[in-house]
């Protein structure tokens, strides 16, 4: 007898109606957040790893040796192309020079004078021809060693600014020896390295977006200038070099940097919250609020962006969508979104 009573209690409660999974009982509202469907531009993107470089740089070396005599500037000075940087002792190539400018006047009198002689046929063609070998010789020497006297003078090769020097007043600098560098910091370059399927999607003058550690969350706009003609069949990817604009000087070479390059751009796609979407099975579903009423549908989603993910189709413009409090709805389920509910208190 006690044996059927537990049977009939279990056939009555299976009887029962049971409340569907996550809604709340009798007529009680779900509160959710909510979003409007909207159309927004989307673009079509690739990330990858670079480095920042100067599209000039240069260390400058000792090309004659001597004394440093004077320094003309300060460490991390910008300087403009050729302003001088150095002066080294030079009073041997000095007397080189007058040396070479005394032979040179000699040897144009003799070549004049020569030239008068064989107008008039007093001296041969080959005491001519001479006299012409000296002085043209004379004058390479004389020329010679006015530009060895001119690496005394140590210039900038281009607008800039100089880095940290490595040699001192007084030093005696070698021949070849580092004395500073000199590097360009506006515009800079990125090069970077994207797989070889994209070669068709990339063109110079496509934008870029260029982030970097010292500046977190920031970005710094930069276009392609030139693509590799030669794929690397290592790494199957094509190298890329972008200019950036660093008018604020910000940026530094050698910073290691993270690239987003713009392949294509939608100027009307339907975005909606990347938390909007809630996976059931193989499906991509969103709750749509009608008149109230949660509507679990489906959706075929495209690209994303950071944030947001692009809707082919399932919605329209407009539509309200649940974004937050998923987990409390099934389809049908009636809601309440928080927007209304914060403007009816």
């Amino acid at each position: 007898m006690r044996a059927r009573s537990v049977a009939g209690c279990m056939l009555l409660l299976a009887s029962l109606p049971a409340f569907s999974q996550g809604g709340p009982p009798g007529d009680r509202k779900t509160v959710v957040e909510t979003a409007l469907v909207e159309t927004r531009l989307l673009r079509s993107t690739v990330r990858a790893v670079g480095t920042l470089l100067a599209e000039a740089s240069a260390t400058l070396r000792a090309e004659v040796p001597g004394q440093i005599l004077q320094i003309h500037f300060e460490e991390g000075q910008q300087v403009a192309k050729g302003d001088r940087l150095f002066t080294l002792e030079a009073t041997v190539l000095e007397a080189e020079v007058n040396e070479a400018q005394a032979n040179a006047e000699q040897s144009e009198a003799a070549y004049n004078r020569a030239t008068e002689l064989i107008d008039e046929k007093l001296i041969s063609a080959t005491d001519f021809d001479a006299a012409r070998a000296n002085y043209n010789v004379s004058i390479a020497r004389l020329l010679s060693s006015q530009a060895r006297l001119s690496k005394t003078t140590i210039r900038a090769p281009f607008e800039g600014f100089v880095g940290l020097r490595e040699i001192n007043i007084g030093d005696y600098a070698t021949t070849g020896q580092e004395l500073v560098s000199v590097v360009s910091l506006n515009p800079l370059r990125v090069d970077f390295s994207v797989p070889e399927t994209l070669l068709a999607q990339l063109a110079s003058g496509q934008s870029i977006d260029v982030s970097v550690g010292a500046y977190l969350g920031e970005t710094f706009p930069g276009k392609i200038t030139a693509i590799a003609p030669q794929i690397d069949v290592q790494g199957h990817s094509v190298a890329i070099r972008a200019s950036l604009a660093n008018p604020e000087l910000r940026l530094r070479p050698g910073l290691f940097a993270q690239v987003s390059v713009t392949l294509a751009s939608k100027p009307n796609a339907l975005l909606i919250p990347e938390q909007a979407i809630w996976p059931v099975g193989q499906d991509k579903t969103v709750f749509v609020v009608v008149d109230g009423v949660a509507r679990q549908t489906v959706v075929q989603i495209g690209q994303r962006q950071p944030g947001e993910v692009e809707v082919l189709a399932g919605l329209a413009v407009g539509d309200e969508i649940v974004t937050a409090g998923q987990m409390k709805l099934h389809d049908g389920a009636a809601v309440k979104p928080k927007a209304a509910l914060t403007g009816a208190q």
